[in-house]
């Protein structure tokens, strides 16, 4: 029998697009859905899609109705990837993860894993602390400024694997309107805060995150290959 494929190990590139104008959250269920199709019979390449959206909230398959605080403040989506309720919106950079982990090597647990290490990677680009937690998902930074136990979140982590194909994915809060996410308890976690990249002094930009996401993804899972946008319509 062939050898088992680590997640971080595949010698094939994995496309690599970058959205510049906002992406309506329906048109990323579609690109998604129809590529991880074409993944799943060998048509496309692996992909991962660094994007914004429009202000909007979303609500993975444990979320509770109890946890959206306000109903009327923005679009709602329902999606059927893993978590709780999370915002995205300008300034926030979401990436969309869509790898087989067929050639990969079935192991869910070990790409959430590579997942948090390439956050913490990019963070650390930054010279930015983050950390993980066992009974919390996400990545999380200290603020002792703040109080000594006190941390907020700065990463959020949600998921689908149909098929043994990977699809949403991570949002990385860069410079987003922290305010909207008291339209909803976050993750389902009420005693903990959010913060971003610009709450805690660092005024970087998209491009600058790009960047530092590319080499650490390069680093964890493998080379990339740049496409343009226009090549997601498969």
């Amino acid at each position: 029998m062939p050898s088992k494929i680590s997640i971080a190990s595949s010698p094939a590139a994995v496309d690599w697009a970058i959205s510049n104008a906002y992406v309506d959250y329906d048109r990323a269920l579609d690109v998604m859905a129809r590529r991880t199709e074409a993944i799943r019979d060998g048509r496309a390449n692996e992909l991962i899609w660094l994007l914004e959206h429009p202000p909007l909230y979303t609500a993975g398959t444990g979320a509770k109705e109890e946890d959206l605080l306000n109903a009327g403040a923005l679009p709602v989506y329902r999606t059927n990837r893993g978590g709780q309720f999370t915002y995205h919106g300008p300034g926030q950079r979401v990436a969309y993860i869509m790898l087989d982990l067929e050639t990969r090597g079935r192991d869910i647990r070990g790409l959430i894993t590579n997942l948090e290490q390439w956050l913490i990677a990019t963070l650390a680009a930054f010279n930015i602390t983050g950390e993980t937690r066992r009974d919390r998902v996400g990545i999380w930074v200290r603020r002792p400024s703040k109080g000594e136990a006190v941390e907020d979140k700065i990463a959020a982590i949600g998921l689908r694997v149909s098929r043994w194909v990977s699809s949403h994915g991570i949002a990385l809060n860069v410079d987003p309107d922290l305010s909207q996410f008291g339209g909803i308890v976050p993750c389902g976690i009420r005693e903990h805060g959010v913060t971003s990249l610009a709450d805690l002094g660092l005024p970087v930009t998209l491009y600058d995150v790009d960047v530092a996401l590319r080499g650490s993804f390069e680093r964890l899972f493998g080379p990339t290959r740049p496409i343009e946008s226009n090549e997601l319509e498969i």
